[in-house]
């Protein structure tokens, strides 16, 4: 990929900025701005090459509609407020702009053009519309990174018809993912959770055989613990899982790979309930686990230690009640203590594992931490992901 870091003659040039600034929103305001904040230095980078920008991006999945609930307004007011610069949201068709001759019209350095999935040519990646997208500006940047995995006409096919080039957001997320894939430091760990083992089959056949150490927790440890032979009693759990378990199993044996599950735990009768520590023959019918217990932590905590690379993507319990929140904590707090005496090199990704870290202020005390949900497994399976294959 050519970075747009490199280039140096940007003056006046007008940038087609693809970004991801599908935040969270609740009645008008933005709930998380972390996906804002991540792309900050890329604009930085452009306003003082004096170029002028014109950002391309969508919230929600308005399909081909227009939906005032989905528009980019609050995106505009939070970068005008942290740019300190004058920005201006587009509202007009974008099949009515003609030509780039348009922009001038315009004082701003920066504009946005409203919902690009408020055009239904955007998700069936329909060659003339990035045709038309491509004639308004001189030069096309990606920086998102989390929506590269998709085949839409302003992740790929714009490519095609303008000089192209990759951000600085997306190239740190690529960099760091390389380093856990194939820019290997070991020994390295993966600590994968969530609630659905088939969504991430993949991803740990993929990287199995480049891990020392695959620690399963979250919902989908459930599995694990019922094929050896244990009550989970009302757990959630992914059902005809059995042979993809097994699977797992099998594989890290072959790859000489330690595979981890939790060997005591903390259960209650319901989500709002008091935790209580078991071990996993003592689980009762009515009970339900949520978390991983202290034997468990401690070896989590070992494991991490002799680690000099750690991929963690999912939390170990349902930390949305603090009772259930320990054991992610832990692990974040055993992390972090390794990074900063350079120990260890930690990418975190997954949704819920993000807004985690920003509840407990410490998103920033990792080395990478990656907003992209679909496009970061798919790069860990190993697919291509089409917007970054479209920028080679």
């Amino acid at each position: 990929m050519r970075s747009i870091k490199n280039e140096k003659n940007l003056t006046n040039k007008l940038i087609l900025l693809r970004l991801d600034l599908n935040v969270p929103l609740n009645q008008g305001k933005i709930s998380d701005s972390t996906r804002i904040d991540k792309i900050l230095p890329t604009l930085n980078f452009l306003i003082h090459h004096k170029t002028k920008i014109i950002i391309l991006s969508h919230i929600g999945r308005p399909k081909g509609k227009i939906v005032d609930e989905l528009s980019l307004k609050p995106i505009k007011e939070d970068l005008q407020q942290k740019l300190k610069l004058k920005v201006k949201l587009i509202k007009e068709n974008i099949f009515k702009i003609k030509n780039k001759d348009f922009f001038n019209d315009f004082d701003e350095q920066i504009l946005i053009l409203e919902n690009i999935r408020f055009y239904a040519e955007e998700e069936k990646n329909d060659r003339n519309f990035a045709i038309h997208i491509a004639s308004l500006g001189d030069i096309y940047v990606n920086d998102a990174f989390s929506c590269s995995h998709r085949e839409h006409a302003s992740i790929h096919q714009i490519s095609r018809f303008l000089p192209s080039y990759s951000g600085l957001q997306l190239d740190l997320e690529v960099n760091a993912l390389n380093k856990i894939t194939s820019e290997i430091t070991k020994p390295i760990t993966c600590i994968i959770g969530g609630s659905k083992i088939s969504s991430k089959i993949n991803v740990i056949k993929n990287l199995i055989p480049k891990l020392n150490n695959i620690i399963i927790v979250g919902g989908m440890a459930n599995n694990f613990i019922e094929y050896f032979g244990n009550d989970i009693g009302k757990s959630v759990k992914e059902n005809n899982c059995y042979n993809i378990v097994k699977e797992i199993i099998l594989l890290s044996k072959e790859k000489n790979c330690e595979l981890i599950c939790p060997e005591d735990v903390l259960v209650s009768k319901n989500l709002k309930g008091l935790s209580q520590t078991k071990e996993l023959g003592q689980i009762l019918s009515d009970e339900m686990i949520l978390d991983i217990g202290p034997k468990t932590i401690n070896k989590i905590k070992n494991i991490i230690d002799k680690s000099k690379t750690i991929l963690w993507n999912g939390p170990a319990g349902y930390f949305e009640n603090p009772n259930f929140a320990n054991g992610s904590a832990e692990i974040a707090k055993k992390i972090i203590d390794n990074k900063n005496l350079n120990r260890i090199y930690s990418v975190v990704g997954g949704g819920d594992t993000v807004a985690f870290l920003n509840k407990l202020k410490v998103v920033d005390n990792f080395n990478f931490v990656s907003t992209a949900g679909g496009a970061f497994l798919e790069y860990l399976e190993g697919k291509k992901l089409p917007g970054i294959t479209a920028l080679d």
